[in-house]
Protein backbone atom coordinates (compact mmCIF):
# COMPACT_ATOMS: atom_id res chain seq x y z
CA UNK A 1 0.00 0.00 0.00
CA UNK A 2 1.71 3.33 -1.04
CA UNK A 3 1.75 6.74 1.08
CA UNK A 4 -1.05 8.39 -1.30
CA UNK A 5 -3.41 5.24 -0.65
CA UNK A 6 -3.12 5.23 3.19
CA UNK A 7 -3.86 9.12 2.98
CA UNK A 8 -6.77 9.15 0.37
CA UNK A 9 -8.34 6.63 3.11
CA UNK A 10 -7.75 8.47 5.61
CA UNK A 11 -9.55 11.67 3.91
CA UNK A 12 -12.40 9.50 3.09
CA UNK A 13 -13.04 8.51 6.70
CA UNK A 14 -12.43 11.59 7.75
CA UNK A 15 -15.31 12.98 5.43
CA UNK A 16 -17.97 11.13 6.38
CA UNK A 17 -21.03 12.16 7.91
CA UNK A 18 -21.08 12.28 12.21
CA UNK A 19 -23.43 9.86 13.79
CA UNK A 20 -26.42 12.33 14.78
CA UNK A 21 -28.53 10.81 18.24
CA UNK A 22 -32.02 9.48 16.63
CA UNK A 23 -34.59 12.15 16.70
CA UNK A 24 -37.04 12.09 19.77
CA UNK A 25 -40.58 11.69 19.48
CA UNK A 26 -43.58 13.15 22.36
CA UNK A 27 -46.10 10.43 23.44
CA UNK A 28 -49.08 12.94 23.43
CA UNK A 29 -52.32 11.55 25.42
CA UNK A 30 -55.50 13.73 24.36
CA UNK A 31 -58.47 14.60 26.60
CA UNK A 32 -61.89 12.92 25.86
CA UNK A 33 -65.33 13.08 27.54
CA UNK A 34 -65.31 9.19 28.73
CA UNK A 35 -62.15 8.19 30.33
CA UNK A 36 -61.96 8.21 33.97
CA UNK A 37 -58.97 10.34 35.40
CA UNK A 38 -58.36 7.79 37.73
CA UNK A 39 -57.58 5.35 34.55
CA UNK A 40 -55.45 8.19 32.95
CA UNK A 41 -53.13 8.38 35.87
CA UNK A 42 -52.76 4.48 36.53
CA UNK A 43 -51.70 4.56 33.02
CA UNK A 44 -49.32 7.24 33.30
CA UNK A 45 -48.15 5.45 36.77
CA UNK A 46 -48.00 2.34 35.07
CA UNK A 47 -46.38 2.86 31.30
CA UNK A 48 -44.36 6.00 31.81
CA UNK A 49 -43.65 5.34 35.18
CA UNK A 50 -44.81 8.92 36.48
CA UNK A 51 -45.00 9.28 40.40
CA UNK A 52 -48.79 9.98 41.70
CA UNK A 53 -48.23 13.54 41.64
CA UNK A 54 -46.71 13.96 38.21
CA UNK A 55 -49.41 11.29 37.06
CA UNK A 56 -52.18 14.09 38.87
CA UNK A 57 -50.75 17.31 37.54
CA UNK A 58 -50.19 15.60 33.89
CA UNK A 59 -54.12 14.62 33.95
CA UNK A 60 -55.28 17.86 34.94
CA UNK A 61 -53.22 19.52 32.11
CA UNK A 62 -54.57 17.05 29.50
CA UNK A 63 -58.26 17.98 31.53
CA UNK A 64 -58.08 21.63 30.75
CA UNK A 65 -55.15 21.77 27.91
CA UNK A 66 -57.07 19.18 25.59
CA UNK A 67 -53.69 17.24 25.69
CA UNK A 68 -50.50 16.36 27.61
CA UNK A 69 -46.66 15.02 27.05
CA UNK A 70 -46.71 12.01 28.53
CA UNK A 71 -42.76 11.26 28.14
CA UNK A 72 -40.48 11.84 25.37
CA UNK A 73 -38.43 8.96 23.63
CA UNK A 74 -36.78 7.75 20.70
CA UNK A 75 -39.08 6.30 18.10
CA UNK A 76 -39.52 2.61 18.94
CA UNK A 77 -39.46 3.42 22.63
CA UNK A 78 -42.56 5.91 22.00
CA UNK A 79 -44.33 3.70 19.79
CA UNK A 80 -44.63 0.67 22.13
CA UNK A 81 -45.29 2.91 24.56
CA UNK A 82 -48.22 4.15 22.76
CA UNK A 83 -49.29 0.36 22.04
CA UNK A 84 -49.26 -0.34 25.83
CA UNK A 85 -51.11 2.47 26.70
CA UNK A 86 -53.68 1.72 24.62
CA UNK A 87 -54.16 -1.83 25.25
CA UNK A 88 -54.97 -1.03 28.87
CA UNK A 89 -56.95 1.85 27.93
CA UNK A 90 -58.75 -0.56 25.55
CA UNK A 91 -59.05 -2.99 28.11
CA UNK A 92 -60.52 -0.94 30.40
CA UNK A 93 -63.00 -0.40 27.75
CA UNK A 94 -61.78 3.32 26.97
CA UNK A 95 -61.36 5.39 23.83
CA UNK A 96 -58.41 7.29 24.92
CA UNK A 97 -56.23 8.37 22.34
CA UNK A 98 -52.54 8.13 22.92
CA UNK A 99 -49.93 8.91 20.06
CA UNK A 100 -46.13 9.71 18.68
CA UNK A 101 -45.67 12.78 17.63
CA UNK A 102 -41.73 13.78 16.39
CA UNK A 103 -40.20 16.90 18.00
Amino acid sequence: MTTDTIIEKEKTIDNKKKLQPPPKYNVIIMNDDVTPMDLVIAILMAVFKHSFQSASDLTMKVHHDGSAVAGTYTYEIAEQKVVDATDVARRHHSPLVIKAVSE
